[in-house]
């Protein structure tokens, strides 16, 4: 299969972005970083691209103006194994101007969307007892953070 890279459209804050994911995300780094020359459309020597992995995983980030922001329709999802994972993520990524949404959901400084879901979650949801998997449904809508404890109890189960 081709490799797909995640390309992230910042206005001047690649480098910045993909810096800060890298204090957030283990076994990180930057791979290479591209700059405008006098062929513009940018002033010259500005950051371009930077092209980094996250825990092995390869992006993008481009400094391609204030044409286009982010929305929720697109959000990268973290696969915690346990609450402490969750709470990692959740307190890095909201940190220094993130905003906490519905659901597991938040966006970090730049404006982009994470879901931060412990695995535990989908097990409860996937309960074969119907009621059970409804009862965590109903107890994770009001959450912002998840918390494992609050939905193994509405599950009925620890």
């Amino acid at each position: 299969m081709t490799a797909l890279t995640p390309c992230l459209w910042f206005d001047t804050e690649a480098q910045d972005a993909a810096n800060f994911y890298l204090t957030v995300f283990p076994n990180s780094r930057i791979t290479d970083i591209t700059y405008y020359g006098e062929a513009g459309p940018r002033p010259a020597e500005m950051v371009l691209t930077v092209e980094f992995e996250l825990d092995g995983h390869p992006f993008t980030a481009l400094n391609g103006g204030p044409e286009f922001s982010f929305s929720e329709a697109v959000s990268f999802q973290i696969d915690c194994a346990d609450q402490a994972e969750v709470d990692r993520y959740w307190e890095a990524l909201t940190a220094d101007g993130g905003q906490e949404s519905m659901c597991g959901w938040l966006k970090d400084k730049y404006g982009l969307s994470w879901q931060v879901v412990p695995r535990r979650l989908v097990e409860l949801l996937t309960d074969p007892d119907p009621g059970r998997a409804q009862r965590v449904m109903a107890a994770m809508m009001p959450m912002r953070k998840l918390v494992i404890a609050d939905l193994e109890a509405a599950a009925g189960v620890s």
